[in-house]
């Protein structure tokens, strides 16, 4: 069974590619605060590969320091129209600053600013509040690119476990379990 998980991942996922209507790149992120309470969102996918899975955020939100202050997340894709998911665990490391420069740089402008306007995961007294910020971010940027706020970054999540799951007739679901080891990738099944 000794597959390269990265590579099951890319024919799963360009598979996805082609018959998700939205968001294929959608994935579940579970973080847990410093007591262990656990949390979960959707994030989007933004980079891939043997290094790990790449997905940027507000450091100063709820998700950035849950992750900051207890670096360990859990991923899960699920391809409703292949009857397919992905599960991934593993630590979380931040993505150096000329990465995250260049995906900032790839964003829509109004992206940009709003990663400067949003104080992401506070509360929000009236959303009129949120539009201001925005207008005035608008303005101080006008003549100039928008440039990535410290406090906006990248993580990497860097797998330690990969599980592939494929939906059976019957709940006889086929599940393949890659783990990382000190000389690369074991492979087991699990039971449905």
């Amino acid at each position: 069974m000794a597959d390269d998980p990265f590579a099951l991942f890319d024919t799963w996922y360009a598979q996805a590619r082609e018959t998700e209507i939205n968001d294929s790149n959608a994935m579940a992120l579970a973080t847990a605060n410093e007591q262990g309470h656990p949390s979960v969102r959707m994030v989007l996918l933004k980079g891939h590969g043997p290094d790990g899975f790449i997905f940027y955020t507000n450091y100063e939100g709820r998700k950035g320091g849950e992750l900051l202050a207890n670096p360990h997340a859990a991923l899960l894709f699920h391809w409703k129209s292949l009857r397919r998911q992905i599960r991934i665990e593993g630590p979380v490391q931040a993505v150096d600053d000329a990465t995250a420069d260049a995906y900032f740089a790839s964003r829509s402008r109004d992206s940009q600013l709003g990663a400067w306007a949003s104080d992401q995961s506070r509360p929000l007294p009236e959303r009129g509040i949120f539009e201001q910020r925005f207008a005035e971010v608008e303005a101080l940027f006008a003549e100039r690119p928008v440039p990535r706020p410290p406090h906006w970054s990248g993580f990497c999540v860097v797998p330690q476990q990969i599980e592939f799951w494929e939906d059976r007739d019957h709940r006889l679901h086929h599940r393949r379990l890659f783990t990382r080891t000190a000389h690369g990738w074991s492979e087991g099944l699990l039971y449905p």
